[in-house]
């Protein structure tokens, strides 16, 4: 065996890296479900109240964040871990601005 290829197949940070893969795929599925929660929610509150709810908008804001650092993260564009081995996104500091009104369309 090339000794090239037996390092790269024994490296414990590679197979460390795979670990973790594995544990954001379980978590990125858990967060997908959890987004389709919010959908559903906030188009409800929308339709009953006429208006978004804003802390479910930051929530949700931050949800995609996070969602977004998993598939950089288990896609090898980033190294940082994103929650729970990292901090949880900010809302406020990610995206371009949310609406501040549901329009009336």
């Amino acid at each position: 065996m090339n000794p090239e290829l037996k390092q790269r197949l024994t490296a414990s940070e590679t197979w460390r890296r795979g670990l973790f893969i594995v544990i954001f795929a379980v978590i990125y599925s858990i967060a997908e479900v959890v987004l389709v929660a919010v959908v559903v929610f906030q188009f409800l509150a929308t339709l009953f109240t006429g208006e978004t709810n804003a802390r479910l908008r930051a929530f949700a804001l931050s949800l995609a964040a996070f969602i977004y650092q998993i598939v950089a993260y288990v896609t090898f564009n980033s190294d940082e871990k994103p929650f729970p081995f990292g901090p949880w996104p900010e809302s406020r500091s990610l995206l371009p601005p949310v609406l501040s009104s549901p329009s009336s369309d």
